[in-house]
């Protein structure tokens, strides 16, 4: 049932850890973009008035599992999902070599090295995505690596229903 009533309301976490900012505004924060990326840097004031739902993921060179769960953020990046990244504690050059040898899905980048932006989100560690509405409102978040089941399961039935 809890499955079921999260589906219907964008809050359902398969990982147990909630998130105070469920049908909340994305917070504010203003990130630098990845210098070498060709990508700009990303803002609250993105994230707001938006023609299609977005996703932001937060990511970092040094995390295994950001590496497991990237073949599905390309995937999804293909199919026109639009996907913003935040890398999270990284060496810039790092973060670059990241998507230079494993593709970029990411249309903007900021770079959150403090991780200052990261804790205004609430993130418990990387890698770490959140569903954005179209009015800028976080709708789902998950922590750990997105599978391709995750993506049936949960995203793709949130991304139709806030289309």
């Amino acid at each position: 049932y809890a499955m079921l009533r999260g589906l219907s309301t964008g809050e359902y976490n398969p990982k147990g850890v909630p998130s105070a900012l469920i049908g909340k505004p994305v917070p504010e924060f203003d990130l630098p973009p990845l210098e070498g990326a060709d990508r700009p840097g990303l803002a609250s004031a993105d994230l707001r008035s938006l023609p299609r739902p977005v996703l932001v993921n937060f990511y970092a060179s040094w995390c295994v599992p950001c590496l497991i769960e990237h073949p599905q953020l390309m995937k999804l990046a293909r199919e026109g999902v639009p996907v913003m990244g935040v890398a999270y504690k990284d060496k810039p050059a790092d973060a670059l070599g990241f998507i230079r040898k494993h593709g970029n899905p990411y249309q903007r980048i900021g770079v959150d090295a403090p991780g200052r932006a990261a804790i205004d989100w609430g993130l418990y560690g990387v890698p770490e995505t959140y569903l954005i509405d179209k009015q800028g409102i976080i709708r789902w978040r998950y922590a750990g690596p997105i599978t391709e089941d995750t993506v049936v399961a949960e995203l793709r039935p949130l991304l139709q229903r806030f289309a």
